[in-house]
């Protein structure tokens, strides 16, 4: 992709966080259109929908996820980073989530970035797993599992300290849970 239409795109999905944050999912295309300063035809050459807009949000932040999550983290590091570095797209994924109706083949393309985390976080777990630090039949699955909990943490409006002191509590409660015999 050159880099103005990467940049048009990057707009686009910013201004649709923003849109679909403040005003939810039926926010009309127009408007995060314009709030990204493009034109209807640049938002349609980029995604064909609402919902491919929505996908390209939700993998832009596994992309992101992927930059955080170094793979010789532990088990509660990782979590922690997807947690803390995710906060913004856990509160609108919870937004939506009620909002959206998902054909198959949307559920599918949920699933597949679901696939995408559990493939971030195998080799996470497995060294973990090689280090004895947790117990040998922990998945990549529980963890991203553990991630999608944890998250629901962060969408409450309390202070930031106290939720980070709820995040740090909850890990403890699953590492507890974890930890190799």
């Amino acid at each position: 992709m050159r880099r103005d239409a990467l940049e048009r795109r990057e707009a686009l999905i910013g201004a649709a966080i923003a849109c679909f944050t403040e005003r939810g999912f039926a926010v009309p295309l127009e408007e995060i259109a314009d709030r990204a300063g493009v034109g209807r035809g640049t938002l349609y050459r980029n995604f064909k929908d609402r919902m491919a807009l929505t996908l390209a949000i939700f993998a832009r932040e596994i992309d992101r996820m992927a930059e955080r999550l170094d793979p010789d983290l532990s088990v509660a590091a990782a979590i922690s980073a997807a947690v803390r570095g995710g906060r913004e797209a856990a509160a609108l994924f919870g937004r939506l989530a009620t909002e959206i109706s998902l054909s198959d083949e949307d559920m599918a393309a949920f699933r597949a970035l679901g696939d995408r985390l559990e493939g971030m976080l195998e080799p996470i777990v497995a060294r973990a797993r090689a280090r004895g630090e947790v117990r040998a039949d922990l998945t990549a699955k529980d963890v991203a599992i553990a991630i999608r909990m944890a998250s629901g943490l962060m969408m409450r409006r309390l202070p930031k300290a106290e939720l980070d002191t709820q995040l740090d509590q909850a890990l403890e409660l699953l590492m507890r849970g974890y930890r190799a015999a």
